[in-house]
This record gives C-alpha cells, sequence and structure tokens, in this order.
C-alpha cells in the first residue's frame, strides 16, 4: 500500500525516531556482564542474564507479529513506550536473580511488542518502488544507537553512581519518542481510512500458511536466518579471534565496519532501488563470504581493518536489500508480517550463535573455524537467492507470482 506519494513523510520519520529509540533501549546494555559482577550476581548466573533478553525476543516473537495489526499497532506502540520507561527504571533497584531473570523477560517482551508494531507501521509509509532507500533508512535507525551508545556510556559512567543509572536514564528518550508518537495519531487515522481491509484485519491461519509456500518468502527467509547467523559469528567472536591470531584491537575493526555500514546506506540509499537488488544481494553476499574465508588469515593490523571495511560495505548493502527484496514479493497485507519475521531469524541467529559456537570451541575447535562454518553459512543464504527470480523485483505482484 502507499500512503504517500514520497518516502521522507513526516510519519516515516517519527516511526524511525521511535525504532531508533526501541534499539537504544536494548543497545546500552553492551556492558551489561560486567555490571551485573559489580553487584555480585555470581559467574555461574551472569551470561544466563546477558542472554535472556535475546532468548525472550525470540521466543516472544513468532507469537506476537500474528497479533498485531495497522489497525492495533499505534495503541500497541504507545503502551509499549509506557511500560519500557518502567522497565529501564526498575534496573536500579535490580539486585537479587530472581528479579533480574524477570526483569530481563520483560525486557526482552516489551522490545519485541514496541519493534513489531513501529515495523508495522512503518512499512504502510514505504513506496514500493523506494524500498530499497526505505529499509536502508530503517536499519540506520536500527544501528545508530550501536555505534553512539558504547562511547556515549563510557564517556557518562564516571559521572554517575552505577550503569544501571544510565539504563535508567535511557528512558528519557523513551518519553521523548512517546510524546513524538502522540503528534501522529491523528495522522495515523487518516492512513488507517484509506487502507485496504486486508491489511486492518490479523492474516488468518490460512493466509499465512500460503505465504510460507510462497517460495521467494521461503527463500528469502530462509536466507535471512543463515545470514544472521554469519553475522552473529562476527558481533561474538570477533575479539577472540584477534586474540588468537595476534591482531588485538578489535574495537577500531568494529568502528570500520560500523562506519562502512552506514556511509554505503547514507551515500547509496537511493542506488538500491536503481540497479537490480537481486543481483547486487548476491554481489554483497559474495564479498561477505570472502571475508570470512581470509579473515582468520590476517594476522596484521592492515588487513584485519581492510577486511573490516570490505565487511562492513557488504553488510551495509545486503541488509538493506534483504528486506526490500521480501517487501517486493510480499503482498500488501502480509508485509509487516515478513518484515517481522526477518527479526525472529536475528533473534534466533543471535540466541543460537553462542551456544552453538561456545560448544564447538568447549570441544577443542578454534576460532578460525567457526569463521570458516560463518563462510559456509553465507554461501547457503547465496545459494538460496538462486531460486528467486531472476529479473528486476520493482513490481511486486509480478515478483510474488513468478516466484510462488
Amino acid at each position: 500500500m502507499k500512503t504517500s506519494p514520497t518516502l521522507f513523510s513526516f510519519e516515516f520519520l517519527i516511526l524511525n525516531l521511535i525504532l531508533l529509540v526501541a534499539f537504544c533501549s536494548v543497545s546500552v546494555f553492551f556492558n551489561f556482564y560486567h555490571y551485573l559482577g559489580e553487584i555480585g550476581i555470581p559467574v555461574l548466573w551472569r551470561g544466563f542474564l546477558v542472554g535472556l533478553e535475546p532468548m525472550a525476543a525470540f521466543l516472544f516473537r513468532p507469537f506476537v507479529i500474528s497479533w498485531i495489526t495497522a489497525r492495533n499497532a499505534f495503541a500497541v506502540m504507545m503502551a509499549s513506550m509506557i511500560l519500557l520507561i518502567g522497565v529501564s527504571c526498575s534496573y536500579i533497584p535490580a539486585a537479587g536473580v530472581a528479579f533480574l531473570i524477570l526483569l530481563r523477560i520483560a525486557h526482552g517482551a516489551v522490545f519485541v511488542v514496541l519493534t513489531t508494531a513501529v515495523i508495522v507501521l512503518i512499512v504502510q509509509y514505504i513506496p514500493g518502488e523506494k524500498s530499497g532507500q526505505g529499509f536502508g533508512i530503517v536499519s540506520i535507525a536500527t544501528m545508530i544507537p550501536l555505534a553512539t551508545l558504547p562511547p556515549l556510556t563510557e564517556a557518562i559512567l564516571p559521572m554517575v553512581r552505577n550503569e544501571a543509572d544510565i539504563y535508567a536514564g535511557v528512558s528519557l528518550f523513551t518519553l521523548v519518542a512517546l510524546l513524538s508518537g502522540l503528534v501522529l495519531r491523528k495522522r495515523l487515522r487518516g492512513m488507517l481510512s484509506r487502507a485496504d481491509a486486508s491489511v486492518l484485519r490479523r492474516p488468518g491461519f490460512t493466509e499465512i500458511k500460503e505465504n510460507f509456500r510462497q517460495r521467494s518468502v521461503a527463500l528469502l527467509l530462509s536466507a535471512a536466518f543463515f545470514l544472521y547467523l554469519a553475522h552473529a559469528t562476527v558481533f561474538y567472536f570477533a575479539k577472540d579471534l584477534s586474540l588468537q591470531t595476534g591482531v588485538g584491537r578489535v574495537g577500531f575493526f568494529f568502528a570500520i565496519s560500523m562506519a562502512m555500514m552506514m556511509a554505503v546506506r547514507v551515500a547509496a540509499g537511493r542506488l538500491f532501488d536503481r540497479f537490480n537488488k537481486l543481483r547486487s544481494f548476491r554481489l554483497g553476499l559474495a564479498a561477505l563470504v570472502f571475508c570470512f574465508v581470509f579473515l582468520p588469515s590476517a594476522d596484521s593490523l592492515r588487513p584485519f581493518y581492510l577486511i573490516g571495511a570490505l565487511y562492513g560495505l557488504a553488510m551495509g548493502v545486503v541488509l538493506p536489500l534483504l528486506n526490500a527484496l521480501l517487501f517486493s514479493a510480499s503482498p500488501p497485507s502480509l508485509r509487516g508480517l515478513n518484515t517481522n519475521l526477518t527479526l525472529v531469524a536475528l533473534d534466533g541467529g543471535y540466541f543460537l550463535l553462542p551456544y552453538l559456537g561456545g560448544s564447538l570451541i568447549a570441544l577443542g575447535a578454534g576460532f578460525e573455524t567457526l569463521f570458516y562454518l560463518a563462510a559456509g553459512s553465507a554461501l547457503i543464504t547465496l545459494v538460496l537467492t538462486l531460486g528467486l527470480d531472476r529479473q528486476d523485483q520493482d513490481d511486486p505482484a509480478r515478483f510474488a507470482q513468478k516466484n510462488s
């Protein structure tokens, strides 16, 4: 559905601001493991508590995405932000394991409900012919917290009592997002009055079943899982690999790759829709395979950082194009559902990879083995795209029909 002839509508920008704030609420916990040690949580529980929020997100999201529609998304979004403020502030008194378990589960659940509702609304404001650029902007909104909050937190930490004050302080961003959301009420009401009835109702079981039977959707969602599985390898194990190879200094590797991801999405956002999306997606995946294969061999800073730049460039291309391809393959009534299903794939990759990788390391594998397996995962993603139409995917109906 096209509710606006332009991509950068007021509604689209405000909704991306709210999405950015939602990701701030989880990105600020990059130092949570260290904080748990400071408040006396036993080592046995720390890793479990860190992973409990993404695990809760992974378990809750499949149930949430079929419940939230464009009709109820605004109310759900506003209620979720109010709950998120309470959750964020609850980290200050949280001290015992039992309290923290409940808090982390609640945090994961509220995050899932909020992001699902926001995405259901965002896709209503992305014109089909600008899907590549649109999802490039969406991905920037999710990345800015990861790039800015860690250094900002470290700078503020000496001025507060501990990390919990900063966790609670993020609720100020949520309050701003909540007030911004109030401005959208009348505008969204107008969008709903013009929306097709299929967008406003919950998709039925038969409709969801047929959605998964559509070849293009099934292939792209499978590709999303293997892509995020490979991506999680870098997030969790790049530091250990750099110590094994003797390079160290993984922080600058992440800074370079993150800068490249954001730069390519800002500078080349419009180009995503001018070139063949599927061909560009495959080229980006081929570059990722190269990065995973050769990163373990980078035993000096120059090749290590060059691969980091190429990795950021490739991820900056493939992630928004994955969502753009899925958007084009989906009927309007299921675009929100399918976009949220890519987040299920993300949750699954980031939840499963630490356990799978940790088990292999415990069995005696080196960290380079994990990156060779990540290369295999990226290669599987590339192979899955071979089942998609070779034509340009600018016409959603045509793309869905040819790949069903």
